[in-house]
């Protein structure tokens, strides 16, 4: 005769097979700290633990705002981070474009980590698994101390020394502004430094670029392509961004299209889709944008129109990992491949590996810590020869695949002494509709007043 099933010990059994440290249908969120780790501008990580000591990581956007995720956590207390879609859907409306989105996205990292762990899972597999084993990286080259054609080709080939075979490299303003004749008119005097930064680019002087400034830009991108070879792919950024008009960034864009560039990076401020698209339309070069649009809402119009020729979320703004993964398959579906802005510390990019390995449409992955001498000591996990030829692994360890190595973000706190301190001034509600009861005084006095 058989024995009646013990429903309980059932449970058990089939959790016990899943699940590394904890048991998920009993897991709650029960606390999140944040450590703020210096390196390209600064990284805010975040850490939410549990009632079952399994925690998870994430990070806030580099330079963005610990309390961007902080204000948030009341939402997050008693939580099973295991839905992780239902409190990403609760949360999305505090979250916006730019660094704003880094609460919520850091938070979503945070809890994809957590379940990861809870059941054994690398993260890749919760967004339909890889399409590839290997993701290829693209290596950002901040400009050299002296703007010449020798100085960045020798920059950029100190980037395909180190394997990679996708290179971005930057043509910033300070190019025009310190190369004589680079530039036409004259800045317009007594205004304002913090007016300056949200004024259209065509105020002041109005145009700006002379034919000696696009022949500037022209000399060294010639001389980077002849350094390195066509078998490197490349790209520029940083020229555009607001500083110059649509007109002049397409004039500088046609000036670089002998050099076969995988594309031109934000020509004109990140949220002029319709400026982005009348570049776009004018250049046989790629241009690249979307790094400060938040959620697949933030990108309908840039895809729905292309305004974009190649998709450029950074998940730690656009929404976190999943989020970015419906991004780039939505662009797939007009033609769109997608590129991964990222400017963080292992955890951010690790975010990024897993993302990039489940994007089909996937053409490379930004690395931006390579001039960090710390960057990879932050963390255990990451192997020595992470980046073998331009490429990192896809792990296969539970959740990101990473931890933090303490020793090493203490001695890189932006603030000594900040480790992940107690955050429970932030428990009560700061986001949000609160009912509030009147105090008890004012409730009598109102029932104590005469009718009128």
């Amino acid at each position: 005769m058989n024995k009646p099933i013990d429903a309980t010990a059932a449970l058990e059994a089939v959790e016990n097979t899943v699940r590394a440290h904890s048991r998920p249908s009993d897991i709650r969120i029960t606390d999140m700290r944040i450590a703020v780790v210096t390196g390209i501008c600064y990284y805010p990580i975040i850490r939410i633990d549990t009632n079952q000591g399994v925690y998870g990581l994430g990070e806030v956007r580099d330079g963005g705002h610990p309390e961007s995720a902080l204000r948030l956590k009341h939402f997050l207390l008693g939580q099973n981070p295991c839905n992780v879609d239902m409190i990403f859907n609760a949360l999305r409306l505090y979250g916006g474009d730019g660094r704003e989105g880094g609460g919520i996205s850091g938070i979503e990292i945070a809890l994809w980590d957590l379940v990861g762990k809870i059941y054994g899972v690398p993260c890749h597999q919760f967004f339909g698994g890889k399409y590839r084993d290997r993701v290829r990286i693209y290596g950002d080259t901040p400009a050299p101390e002296k703007l010449t054609p020798e100085a960045y080709a020798k920059a950029v080939r100190a980037r395909a020394d180190m394997g990679l075979t996708f290179i971005k490299f930057d043509l910033p303003p300070r190019l025009f502004e310190t190369t004589e004749g680079a530039l036409v008119g004259s800045a317009t005097k007594y205004e304002y430094d913090l007016g300056r930064s949200t004024r259209a680019p065509g105020s002041g002087r109005g145009a700006k670029i002379s034919e000696k400034g696009i022949e500037t830009a022209v000399e060294i991108v010639r001389a980077v392509r002849a350094e390195v070879g066509s078998e490197i792919s490349l790209c520029v950024d940083h020229f555009g961004e607001g500083y110059v008009t649509a007109d002049e960034a397409i004039r500088i864009g046609k000036a670089l299209e002998p050099f076969n560039l995988a594309w031109i990076e934000d020509p004109v401020i990140w949220h002029d889709i319709k400026g982005h698209r009348k570049v776009a339309d004018a250049l046989l070069t790629p241009v690249a944008g979307g790094e400060d649009l938040y959620l697949v809402d933030g990108f309908r119009e840039a895809i729905e129109t292309q305004a974009f020729d190649v998709l450029h979320p950074d998940l730690l703004t656009s929404g976190g990992m999943l989020e970015t993964k419906r991004i780039a398959d939505y662009g797939a579906r007009y033609g769109l491949a997608t590129a991964l802005h990222s400017c963080c510390s292992p955890i951010g990019f690790m975010a990024n590996v897993h993302c990039g390995a489940a994007i089909n449409s996937l053409m490379a992955v930004e690395h931006h810590g390579l001039d960090v001498p710390f960057w990879e000591d932050l963390v255990t996990g990451l192997a020595p020869n992470y980046l073998d030829e331009g490429y990192v692994k896809v792990p296969d360890l539970p959740g990101l695949g990473l931890d933090l190595n303490l020793e090493a973000v203490k001695a890189n706190l932006r603030e000594p002494d900040t480790l992940f301190l107690p955050t429970e001034e932030w428990n009560k509600r700061k986001a949000g509709f609160e009912r509030v009861e009147p105090p008890r005084y004012q409730t009598q006095l109102m029932r104590s007043r005469p009718s009128l």
